[in-house]
């Protein structure tokens, strides 16, 4: 247990919001504000704030985009995407360790 607690206290991703978006981004390199919000069913506040760190921590690059009308784009960036397999195969890691025992 304090395997996990280590993990997820020293990530970025440690946070469960910061890990979904970056989940739901893996597979799709970028996606609009308002899908992430919808698929995470989190208020446009909370996702901003959430985006701003990741952001800040080089996870995920925002830019505005001419859909139908002006959009927020958000698109993982390599180093968001290398982090976050990084991250996945250390929560692997802890998992498999609760099995042996």
């Amino acid at each position: 247990m304090n395997n996990l607690r280590e993990i997820a206290k020293t990530s970025v991703l440690g946070n469960p919001i910061r890990f979904g978006i970056m989940l739901y981004l893996l597979p799709r390199e970028r996606a609009l504000f308002i899908d992430i919000q919808r698929i995470l069913d989190i208020t446009p506040g909370n996702l901003d704030s959430h985006l701003r760190k990741l952001k800040q921590e080089g996870y995920v690059e925002i830019k505005k985009v001419l859909v139908d009308r002006p959009r927020t784009m958000v698109k993982i960036t390599e180093k968001g995407a290398i982090e976050t397999r990084n991250y996945l195969e250390k929560l692997k890691s802890v998992v498999s360790s609760y099995y042996k025992s």
